[in-house]
């Protein structure tokens, strides 16, 4: 292998290795956000897997006669963590294509390593190159279909972060002035429902309002929007009451005769899994997937549906 191959291999490897820490920041950041507990245990490999991976790049620059940058590391955690801040002002979309961009300029950076490893013949580093290429490779395809998720209207496997969530919503005001659509309702209140402290602990902090009567307000807060979407279907108004339906949906307060499986609620884990698997509409799994989390919250049954949704975001992106 010439100097200028050598040197070209060596400025690769190092500039992979710090991506890498990149990565393994982005991962340890997205587990505060995944959904379910089977999501984040995949982050959680994932930065393990990306640590692994960074302890073969140190291997391989070793062996070619380099010495890997000090600073290096800490620059790419340091990248992450600029990253992980900057992006609580972004929309939620706008972030996971930042994620994606990433592992896209990894997917690439790892190829052109393997074309210039054949090129060198360093069988090592080629071999290497192959594990990087089929690791981002998965990942590319893991956060399409994350996005595909949230662009159906689905519960998509990470949250949005609460700041994440106003700034969409800002965004989309100000680019489109038209009102909420029920989708962009639901997304916006999923979040607030589900990031904590949750609306019955903040009444219990700021107003020490006991546990009755945050339950009172609740339960009129239900009853009120329910007869509301029957009052303004009644009069005729479809739109409006479609709207409130779908926020009534978002925050899991639907009654169990309004889900898309009937006797939701008599069915065990094993009988409401086998259900969910024969949804076809992500509105209806979002449906299931906030009425579990708000009453039973099985987690087999809310990875289940997660799962489903994810089917579908493959089938429409033409991922499988």
């Amino acid at each position: 292998m010439t100097t200028r191959e050598t040197t070209t291999l060596l400025a690769q490897l190092r500039a992979v290795r710090e991506l890498t820490d990149t990565e393994i920041q982005i991962a340890e950041t997205r587990r505060a956000q995944a959904r379910t507990e089977a999501v984040e245990r995949e982050l959680a490999e994932n930065a393990d897997n990306a640590r692994a991976r960074a302890a073969a790049i140190e291997s391989a620059l070793r062996e070619l006669g380099g010495v890997p940058h000090l600073i290096g590391p800490f620059i790419g955690r340091a990248a992450g963590v600029v990253k992980a801040m900057g992006e609580q002002a972004q929309p939620f979309d706008e972030a996971l294509l930042g994620d994606l961009a990433l592992e896209h300029q990894l997917l690439e950076r790892a190829r052109y390593i393997k074309a210039l490893a054949t090129a060198a013949h360093e069988p090592q580093i080629v071999a290497l190159a192959d594990r990087l290429i089929t690791a981002h490779s998965s990942t590319v395809d893991w956060l399409g279909t994350v996005l595909s998720e949230d662009a159906l209207g689905g519960p998509a496997a990470l949250r949005r972060t609460p700041l994440q969530a106003a700034t969409g919503t800002i965004v989309k005001l100000a680019v489109i002035p038209v009102t909420w659509s029920a989708r962009g309702l639901d997304r916006a209140l999923d979040t607030f429902r589900s990031a904590p402290p949750a609306l019955s602990e903040l009444l219990a902090r700021g107003v020490h309002v006991g546990d009755v009567a945050v339950k009172t307000l609740t339960a009129s807060r239900d009853a009120a929007l329910e007869t509301a979407e029957q009052v303004t279907r009644r009069e005729g108004e479809h739109s409006a009451a479609n709207t409130l339906h779908s926020l009534r949906t978002a925050t899991g307060i639907l009654e169990a005769r309004e889900l898309p499986i009937e006797d939701y609620d008599e069915r065990n884990v094993s009988q409401a899994i086998s259900a969910i698997k024969t949804l076809t509409e992500p509105s209806d799994i979002r449906a299931i997937v906030a009425y579990e989390e708000t009453n039973k919250n099985r987690a087999g049954v809310v990875s289940a549906a997660q799962a489903r949704l994810s089917a579908i975001a493959q089938d429409v992106t033409g991922r499988n």
